[in-house]
């Protein structure tokens, strides 16, 4: 018996945090690793440590939540692993800045003590994102939350380093590398974030040692000639080919440098003639090596030049360029100076510009580890969705450098590399030595640098299984089944995660990877602080609720396309989530203290039971097919129109009557069949509005415990009736049409009025017939006359439409005055083509076009659009006015 009740409005405010608490008290999140179930495993994409909740955030648990609490549902042994990131250099920053605040440096601490700041960080303000996706509904395993920098973790980072350097995969080298003189660090290329900037194209002369000609080279970077060892022109060039084997004087310094030939050297590109800088720039470290020229490093690692620079010495690289700009001129080696724009590498932390620069640092030598990450995507054994994102893992894989991992930070994992100052030995172990092996001296020091983040990172899905040792965790759940991620980081860690899980497991670490699209703002510009149009989920979670939100995400999650928010697309989720609310208490009242049976009527006699069955199964399968696929707004869309359009608005209007009724045994199909459909509804929706779906069938009859434990619904082939929803069809379409007359013709709700309907054949009259109740209380008939066409004449002054096949006519007689109803329309015409008439004045003003924001443009669009179309409907109902005042005139 049901004594389930609702209160009148849903008060997500206090049901969220008590459901969650309910969750996570009764262990419902927890995986087991013993279970004979099968296993369906997500490892969390670790948020940093410094992070907060943003939308992108939000988006992707939402999505990972969604699978994880539809697998648990399908019978699968669902294992969520949490995590947070260490993120060396992001962690590094804020505690640094805290320090500074107190007139502080990290080296005035020393490292032991500034490391230990960074743990009391950690710990007081490390695991506030981790709150706030509780706050989300993540279903994670809690008791399973890892920490890229545990104890575990550490062993794995070390075990991983030192078999990669005994394999000869990880070595050290002075390479050219990316340096940030603002973290003070060595990057990978990756890690670069190159950003188009209006520069300048300095025209500098370069005089000849001997002679009186010279050579014009074109540069960007003037501070850099200070380090110049060469000039580079094109041997096939035919402006220089007598230049080559000369030498020419630096301005400046007098130094003298060659002049080289390289096919490298573009001919159409400034001048022609290239200044060749090997310490400060990739491809001119290349030509060095290719020539033999030196290397003189003018630019250290602060930024500030050296003292190969002379006279400029510990000026920063940017004061430096615009007092030898100055020089240069005075001296009259600036020829000209032309406008350029310029794509220059800056730090993905810090947004300062790279300073490209030879440094001794580690590396992973990645060719060999990338072909085999490639071949498991060619062999299906990994599958990356949507598939246009292949090509791009498959290009970067074809075309990686080798990992430069050494980070010259404190905070993260330290090199397990030690230095014999004795005999010079380097020692590469997962113990720290206590003697050298070589000389068994003790006088050893550890390499000072940490691993680059994403090292660690890498090793995420089997290091946070237990990896190293052979765990119940790592035989159950690895490899994971898919990884849901952001397109940004496919290449930071989504193939280097293939790379070490193949290498190091023998097995990719995930069978599928979903790459989802950004979140932007409703007119698809990037969201930012700069902008203003920043939304932030938790703001979002406190007005309308956690469910709203996450079935606004899921909703416009379509694959391959970016999703487009606004918070008012939020706020009619929000009415999504009252609709179902109301709907429930409509259900829960009317089946309060009555005898619900779990089984449906074998075979339900009501059209109208028949028919939301039948459409039940077929939602059923297309939910199924969409979570499968990983097509999440498809998912969203089909539960939201059966749901509002199909369930609310048609199946329970039409079945009140038996509700209100003194049919026992309508009552109680209605009570059963409603009750039934319900729940499958709510379970159907669960993955995605977790906390509004399970406070309500908590009420339901025949329900037991919580709904993460109800068994997701399973297609029942006997109730698929395609003559009903047929049937259906037909009588929807009848009532809809009556409904946008009587909209159309401005007659009041309350108004009766009079239906002919005229088919075309005796299924059609028969079906009307029977159910000209329904039809005639939910159009608000006076009277409903079927016939059939031939046999029956169209009623006069009466507006009609087709519904199928079937003519459906509205008689408007005594009801409109149709005199009134003309001016009336007159009237609101010309108000609408007044307000189109602005919009179009609007979008044809350049000024306008030219000066306002894109998003109040596409507005106006938007608008101009609108009362197009609202004009033209309009004039079309004031047509068939004009035709029905005629008609009435003419007394027909």
């Amino acid at each position: 018996m049901s004594d389930g009740t609702l209160p009148k409005a849903y008060e997500f405010e206090e049901v969220e945090p008590r459901w969650y608490a309910h969750w996570q008290e009764t262990g419902v999140f927890h995986a087991d690793a013993d279970s004979g179930k099968p296993p369906f495993t997500i490892v969390i994409p670790p948020p940093n440590v410094t992070g907060q909740l943003h939308m992108g955030h939000a988006l992707n648990n939402t999505l990972q939540d969604i699978l994880c609490r539809y697998k648990r549902m399908k019978g699968f042994e669902v294992l969520w692993l949490p995590g947070m990131d260490h993120a060396g250099i992001a962690t590094q920053n804020v505690v640094e800045r805290q320090l500074g605040q107190d007139g502080k440096t990290r080296h005035d601490m020393g490292r032991e003590e500034f490391l230990e700041q960074v743990w009391i960080w950690k710990e007081k303000y490390g695991g506030f994102i981790i709150n706030q996706l509780k706050r989300l509904g993540a279903s994670c395993d809690w008791s399973r939350e890892r920490f890229t920098m545990d104890e575990g973790l550490s062993r794995a980072v070390r075990q991983v380093f030192v078999k990669l350097y005994i394999e000869g995969l990880v070595y050290r080298g002075k390479r050219m590398i990316n340096w940030c003189p603002r973290c003070m660090t060595a990057l990978a290329n990756i890690e670069v974030e190159g950003e188009e900037v209006d520069s300048h194209l300095y025209h500098l002369r370069y005089p000849l040692a001997a002679g009186k000609g010279f050579l014009v080279v074109a540069t960007t970077r003037p501070e850099t000639m200070l380090g110049d060892t060469a000039v580079a022109v094109n041997p096939h060039d035919p402006r220089y080919k007598a230049f080559i084997g000369q030498q020419v004087r630096l301005p400046l310094t007098g130094r003298r440098i060659p002049v080289i030939g390289d096919e490298y050297v573009e001919r159409e590109f400034g001048t022609g003639a290239l200044k060749v800088t090997p310490a400060h720039d990739f491809n001119d470290f290349e030509l060095a090596r290719k020539h033999d020229l030196p290397l003189v490093q003018v630019i250290a690692e602060d930024g500030k030049m050296t003292g190969e620079a002379g006279e400029y010495e510990g000026l920063d690289r940017n004061v430096c360029r615009k007092r030898i700009l100055k020089d240069l001129e005075r001296e009259g080696f600036l020829v000209r100076t032309e406008h350029h724009k310029n794509r220059v590498g800056h730090c993905y932390r810090c947004k300062s510009v790279v300073e490209p620069m030879q440094s001794l640092q580690w590396f992973v030598a990645t060719k060999p580890l990338a072909e085999k990450a490639m071949d498991a995507v060619r062999k299906g054994k990994t599958q990356i969705i949507p598939g246009k994102w292949e090509k791009d893992y498959f290009i970067w894989l074809e075309n990686v450098e080798d990992w430069c991992v050494s980070r010259q930070i404190w905070w993260g994992h330290r090199i397990p590399a030690w230095y014999c100052r004795d005999c010079d030995m380097v020692i590469v172990s997962e113990y720290d030595p206590i003697h050298c092996p070589s000389c068994r001296g003790q006088n050893l020091e550890q390499d000072p640098d940490v691993l680059d983040t994403w090292f660690s990172s890498s090793l995420w899905p089997f290091s946070t299984l237990g990896w190293p040792e052979e765990t119940a965790d790592l035989k159950k759940f690895y490899p994971t089944s898919v990884l849901v991620t952001g397109f940004d980081i496919l290449f930071f860690w989504v193939a280097r995660m293939m790379m070490m899980g193949i290498h190091f497991m023998e097995e990719v670490p995930f069978r599928d990877v979903y790459v989802h699209a950004l979140v932007r703002d409703a007119q698809g510009n990037k969201m930012s602080k700069s902008r203003g149009n920043v939304i932030d989920p938790v703001v979002m979670m406190d007005q309308y609720g956690t469910d709203a939100l996450r079935f606004t995400l899921t909703a416009f999650a379509a694959q391959g396309r970016d999703v487009k928010l606004s918070e008012e697309r939020i706020e009619g989720y929000r009415h999504f989530v009252n609709k179902i609310w109301n709907a429930s208490r409509l259900v829960l009242m009317n089946i309060q203290g009555a005898e619900v049976s779990k089984d449906l009527p074998p075979s339900p006699g009501n059209l109208v039971h028949r028919w939301i069955l039948s459409r039940l199964q077929s939602v059923i399968e297309e939910v199924e097919e969409a979570l499968d696929h990983y097509h999440f707004n498809q998912y969203a869309q089909v539960l939201y129109h059966f749901i509002w359009h199909e369930y609310c608005d048609w199946y329970l209007e039409m079945v009140k009557a038996d509700f209100y009724g003194n049919d026992a045994e309508a009552k109680r199909d209605a009570q059963t069949v409603a009750a039934h459909v319900l729940d499958q509804i709510l379970v159907l929706l669960h993955p995605s509005m977790p906390f509004v779906t399970e406070e309500i069938r908590q009420k339901l009859p025949n329900t037991e415990g919580t709904i993460m434990k109800a068994s997701f619904p399973e297609v029942r082939r006997e109730r698929k009736d395609p003559e009903a929803e047929v049937s259906m069809e037909l009588l929807m379409s009848v009532v809809g049409g009556i409904r946008n007359i009587r909209g159309e013709m401005n007659v009041l709700p309350a108004t009766q009025v009079e239906v002919h309907c005229l088919c075309e054949d005796d299924r059609e009259v028969e079906l009307l017939h029977r159910h000209s109740p329904i039809i005639s209380d939910l159009a608000r008939l006076s009277g409903l006359h079927v016939g059939k066409v031939g046999e029956s004449r169209k009623p006069p002054l009466a507006a009609g439409t087709l519904a199928g096949k079937v003519e459906v006519y509205v008689v408007l007689k005594d009801i409109l005055d149709f005199e009134s109803e003309a001016r009336r329309l007159q009237k609101e015409i010309s108000k609408v083509e007044k307000e189109f008439g602005v919009t179009k004045r609007k979008l044809s003003n350049e000024d306008f076009l030219s000066k306002a924001p894109v998003g109040v443009i596409e507005k106006e669009k938007e608008k101009s659009g609108r009362l197009g179309e609202k004009k033209e409907k309009l004039k079309n109902h004031f047509e068939i006015i004009e035709n029905l005042k005629k008609m009435a005139a003419a007394g027909e």
